[in-house]
């Protein structure tokens, strides 16, 4: 959650249900930042008419819809948007703040099932092998990756991971997920060794003496933010010649998808990812599909 100093150009009502969130939702703050700028940027739409962010009508949610698609906004985007607004004005409604849910008969946009962009494992390899591990920095790349790809963290569990969630003799992670929800995750023996040899190599040199317990920490000794390991992968990516389009989660999703198409189970997948719904963990039974597909249409005789 940012910091409550931050917020005081938030309305009243909006900065009170920002609060009930985090502090009954267990939501990541990640999340909270969204719902927050998707009412703060209604709200400021609301003021060109003189109208009051908890007294917007049904006809007025709708306008701003119309004005979001044709400024071009994705189903998506408008699928998350009609969610913060249903959840703020269900809240002001529970506290009797106002009669009705002006959300209640809009319908959410349908989203097609979107699949993650794969990278092979031959990519992989190479994204891996991309660090320059004769410095501390590339050392500590490359266990980061290595670590990624080995337990299918979230980039901001891994760049918030403690020394202490890391349990070498065992060779597990603990992590705390979305909804600070725990879970063990095994790394592997070669992330092991990797991250062995970081620990014992590179992170004092990063860490100048400090006291952080950042198991990742900056040149200067910081926690790194993950815009920050989001550029690390687009520039590895790109060393390694790797054109296909990448998001933060890449290796989460090639964790995934590889670990099907070697026969893994989808309920053991959904455990290591941290997904509370299998649902949300069969898009990768696609990919693996999708996979498949190519490879008899490449392969086959009479594909």
């Amino acid at each position: 959650m940012k910091n409550k100093q931050e917020y005081e150009v938030i309305p009243h009502h909006l900065q009170s249900f920002l609060d009930a969130l985090w502090l009954e939702s267990g939501l990541s703050n990640n999340t909270i930042d969204a719902y927050r700028r998707d009412l703060l940027a209604f709200a400021s739409w609301l003021k060109e008419d003189s109208v009051d962010l908890t007294g917007a009508s049904r006809e007025d949610i709708l306008r701003y819809q119309g004005t979001r698609l044709r400024e071009g906004r994705k189903a998506r985007s408008e699928a998350r948007l009609l969610s913060s607004l249903r959840r703020f004005y269900r809240y002001l409604c529970r506290e009797e703040i106002r009669e009705s849910d002006p959300t209640a008969k809009i319908e959410s946009p349908r989203i097609g099932r979107a699949l993650p962009s794969g990278l092979t494992e031959q990519e992989v390899e190479a994204l891996l092998a991309e660090p320059d591990c004769g410095v501390p920095l590339g050392l500590r790349d490359r266990a980061m990756l290595e670590v990624l790809y080995a337990s299918g963290l979230r980039v901001s569990e891994l760049v918030n991971l403690k020394v202490e969630q890391v349990n070498m003799r065992q060779g597990l992670v603990r992590c705390v997920g979305k909804g600070n929800k725990e879970r063990l995750v095994p790394l592997g023996e070669i992330a092991l060794d990797w991250l062995q040899r970081y620990l014992l190599e590179a992170r004092a040199d990063l860490i100048f003496g400090s006291a952080t317990d950042d198991l990742f920490p900056t040149r200067r000794g910081k926690a790194m933010t993950r815009q920050a390991f989001w550029y690390l992968i687009k520039r590895y990516a790109m060393q390694a010649s790797i054109v296909k389009p990448l998001s933060p989660h890449t290796l989460r999703h090639a964790f995934a998808t590889h670990l099907l198409n070697h026969g893994a189970d989808l309920r053991v997948v959904q455990l290591l990812l941290g997904h509370a719904d299998l649902s949300t963990t069969q898009i990768y039974t696609h990919v693996a599909r999708e996979r498949l597909k190519s490879l008899h249409a490449t392969h086959h005789p009479r594909a």
